[in-house]
Parts: structure tokens; sequence; C-alpha cells
């Protein structure tokens, strides 16, 4: 079973950095970037980023060379991105966000590094790297000698833009890298299919060390908009709604669990600045339409929900779905879409043929997207890019590991991890479908299943609900649970909590509620 997308051409050279040196030509004076109160124009980004790519290439640092940034959220970030890719260099994002020791290991990962890009604030949390670190507000007035133009570097679409941590199967964070014709092939879609533009302004919520922040930071600057950015390290709810509420800012990128958070905090206060946004485009974890559905029924709501699907390996994002065609009724899972420009979705079974049309097989990804690998890397985790013989020709593919099916409208559908299942009592299941069931009952607004082991070293299904009202009891909640799910797939506990907590990276922090349960659930957590 394939899923094509729609055949657009790219330019000779699709070259991301490209587009925004365009706008900064034709509009330099407007606003490319709001922060902290203080805006620079396109002209202004522009000649910034330029100087900075002098000063990596006067150090030998251009095409093929691998740039570090450890900054957060600031001006200066986009001139160390922009600058790098003027320079023909890849830049690697290195949260602040992270604990130092997890910067430490993700330093060590990097073939290569050439520098980075860090503030005072900063700076000690990489300092120990191999690489050199410099501070973009020190060097000012060394960079300020330098040219204002654009350096003389031929960049092309199979050069490198970027490369960002994923889990890796061993436990060890893998490298995966972008390729300029992907990033561009992935904007030019969102620009054309959705009619994105000049005042498609942005904000940036999600933290910088995901891949979806790369796309949230340069989609705004390819279509000549402004991007907005809060002075916020991590992420904060009430900041962001305030921004939302006091600049016209019409397109969000983020994780479904943080769009939870952004429309609890509209519906507690009565606002609607999430309600006149033009997009929201999300994805990354499997839905809850539970924590949608009313939000998105309010009178007066012109916000369109774009329900994604995507790997880091491929460019993020592969395929893409208007939320306002799903029925709950009729479809249990909400479909992720159908694939994006030059992208197809391939439904493989494991000897990597095509399944039927409505059989369940792994999605599996080729075309413009598909990145250039793990960097460094060798072994099991590189074998999931492969080559696949259609039509008489080899096509290039990710394998995702993702297990999924195409619904009758021709819309890709997501069931879940390939290596989610897990055996408890014998039996395999997959802790989402448990999740979704409890998503369903009256009373719980949101709940996550992990799978945690008795003194005996058995496994066994924790719940944790989040109640809408007051706390649930367990025997209640295992017996309405009952009535649709097999004995089996009930969790042995259930645990009444606040809010589900979340990573860095805006998704269900599974590994703090299984280090609940071995607390003995510690803190707020009551037993239901």
């Amino acid at each position: 079973m394939i899923l094509q997308g729609k055949r657009v051409a790219l330019p000779p050279a699709p070259v991301v950095h490209r587009q925004f040196e365009a706008h900064a030509a034709a509009t330099p004076d407007a606003v490319a970037v709001f922060w902290a109160g203080r805006q620079v124009t396109y002209a202004e980004l522009d000649v910034r980023a330029n100087r900075f790519a002098h000063f990596l290439a006067a150090r030998g640092h251009g095409r093929g060379a691998k740039v570090g940034v450890c900054l957060d959220y600031s001006i200066d970030m986009l001139v160390a991105i922009l600058g790098t890719l003027k320079a023909g260099a890849a830049y690697v994002p290195f949260d602040p966000a992270y604990p130092q020791a997890r910067l430490q290991l993700l330093l060590g990962q990097v073939p290569d590094l050439a520098l980075i890009v860090a503030s005072p604030a900063t700076a000690p949390m990489v300092e120990s790297a191999a690489a050199d670190v410099i501070d973009l507000q020190q060097l000012a007035g060394h960079l300020a000698g330098l040219p204002a133009t654009a350096p003389g570097v031929t960049v092309t679409g199979d050069d490198l833009c970027y490369a960002v941590f994923t889990s890796g199967s061993t436990g060890t964070p893998k490298l995966t890298a972008v390729r300029h014709e992907g990033w561009f092939n992935l904007m030019n879609w969102l620009r054309l299919e959705y009619g994105l533009h000049q005042g498609s302004n942005n904000l940036v919520v999600s933290a910088f060390g995901f891949d979806l922040s790369q796309r949230a930071l340069m989609t705004p600057l390819f279509c000549g908009a402004t991007q907005y950015l809060m002075a916020s390290r991590n992420f904060d709810a009430m900041l962001a709604y305030r921004m939302l509420s006091e600049h016209d800012i019409r397109v969000v990128h983020c994780a479904s669990s943080t769009l939870y958070l952004l429309v609890d905090w509209e519906n507690a206060r009565g606002g609607d600045a999430l309600t006149q946004l033009d997009y929201v485009l999300f994805g990354g974890e499997p839905l809850k339409t539970e924590r949608l559905t009313g939000w998105a029924r309010r009178e007066g709501n012109t916000c369109t929900l774009l329900h994604q699907y995507g790997v880091a390996e491929c460019t993020d994002v592969a395929t893409s779905y208007d939320l306002a065609a799903y029925r709950p009724g009729e479809q249990d899972i909400a479909p992720v879409g159908r694939p994006a420009y030059n992208t197809d979705i391939h439904l493989l079974d494991e000897q990597l043929r095509a399944v039927g049309a409505g059989e369940y097989g792994e999605i599996c990804i080729s075309g413009a997207s598909v990145g250039a690998g793990y960097l460094g890397g060798a072994g099991p985790e590189n074998e999931k890019f492969t080559t696949l013989e259609v039509d008489g020709a080899p096509r290039r593919l990710y394998r995702t590991g993702d297990r999924g099916h195409v619904n009758e409208a021709g819309e890709l559908v997501v069931a879940g991890r390939m290596d989610a299942q897990v055996k408890v009592r014998g039996m395999r299941i997959d802790p989402t479908d448990i999740e979704r069931a409890l998503g369903r009952l009256d009373g719980i607004r949101e709940a996550a299943v992990v799978v945690t082991h008795t003194d005996a070293g058995e496994a066994e299904l924790s719940a944790f609900i989040v109640p809408a009202g007051d706390d649930l009891a367990e025997d209640d909640v295992r017996a309405r649970l009952l009535t649709t799910l097999p004995r089996t797939m009930v969790p042995a506990r259930f645990t009444n909590i606040a809010r589900i907590p979340l990573s860095p990276h805006g998704k269900v922090d599974r590994a703090a509620l299984a280090g609940a349960c071995r607390n003995q659930f510690a803190g707020s957590a009551t037993t239901a």
C-alpha cells in the first residue's frame, strides 16, 4: 500500500536561507523577530547573519562543518542559525533546558563539532567540550568589522542544514541529519498547501532541542512573516497565552500535550486568542481528542487544527490532516492524513512487502523528506534507512517502526509503535490502547499508562488519571474500564494526579510516571 504525495517541482538549488534572503531584499524593513520587547528587521537580521557566516568561513567552518548552538530563545539564536546556514555548515541544537550531564552526553555524540555558540548563561553547561565555545555578544566588536554582504558560498539541496538528537534503540541518543532539500520541501509545502504568507506570524512554544522546533523557527522567515520568541527557557503557558493575546500571531507549531495546556488555559479564562489563530500544527504523540472537542466546537472558533505525523529522521512532518473532518463516533483513532509534497508513505510487512488496502503494516517514508541518516552511527539504527524497489526503480526509505493502516478515505491512521507493545501476564498489550479507553470514560480528563514492575520483577500496568472533578475511586474506574477492555488490559493500579508531567519537548514524560510508581507515588499523587 502506497500513499503518494503531490509532485511539486523544487528550484534547482532548494536552499532554505535563500528564501529568507529574498525577503530581506524585497521587504528589508519588515519585522523578522520579536523577543523580550525588542525587534529586528529582515535587513538587520540578514546583516548580522552574514557577518557571523564570514566569521565561520574565516575559521574554516564552511560546507560540511557542524556548529553547535546552545542558546536560550533570542535574536542571537537566529543569527547563529542563519549565519551557520549561510556559511554552508549545519547547526546542531543543544537545548539549555537539559541538565548539564545530558548536554555532555550529547556533545560526545557529535563527530567533528567545529564550535559551539553559547551565552554567559549557557556556556558553563558545555564548557568541557572539545570544541571552542564562543559568545556572539563578546564578539560584537569583531563581527561589526566583517562584511555585511552574504559570503560567496555555494550551498546545494544535498548539503546538511541541521542535525537533531533522537532516542536510539540502545538508549544512547542518535544524531540524525536533515538536508536542505528536505527542509525546503517541507516549508514550501506548508506555504503552498496552507497559504502561509508574510502575515503568518508565528510563536515558538516548544523546546529548542525538539525536531518540531526547527521548522517552527524557520517557517515564518521562509514565508516573510514575523517570528515571536518567548523570553523563557522552559515552556510557560501563561507567558505563551499572553503573547498570543497581545500580538498578531497567526500560527503555532507544537506537540499535542502542549496544545492541551494552551486549550486548558483558554477554557479556564474564557479567552479567544487560540480560537482566533489561523493554524495550530501539532502532533508527535497519540492524540487525545477528548481534550480538544469542547474547545474546538466553541462558537466563533476559526482556528484550523492540523494533526500531523512525521519523524526527525525525515524532516519532522510527512503527513497532515484537518481535524475538522474527524468524527469520533465513526473512527476510534484520528487520522494523520495524506503525505506532504514529494513524499510517499509505504505500509510494509516484515519482509518489506506492501500490505493490502486497509491492512496494518509498518509505516515507511520515501521521497524528498528522507534525511541523510545518523551521523557517526553504525549498526541497527542505520539499518532503518534502506532501499526498496518501487515500479522497477530503487527508492530510499526510512522504516519508522510505527504501525498503521490507510482508511477508506485514503488517509493514514497511526495505531502505535511496532515495539510499544509489552508483555504483561503473558499477553502483548499496547498501553496507548488503554489510554484511549480511559479517555472515553466520564470524569477523566486525561490519562497515561506505563509499565512498572512488582517487587518480584513481574511487569504490570499502572494508570495515571487526571480527573475532570473530584478524585475517582479505583474500583469505579476499573469496573467501567472492564466494560470496554478485556481484563488482561486493565491496569493493576490507578492513581489520581493533578496533571500529566511533560518532558522538555512537551510530550508525556513516561519515565517520570514510572519513577513515581517506584517511589510509592510520592508527592501529590493519591491512589484511586
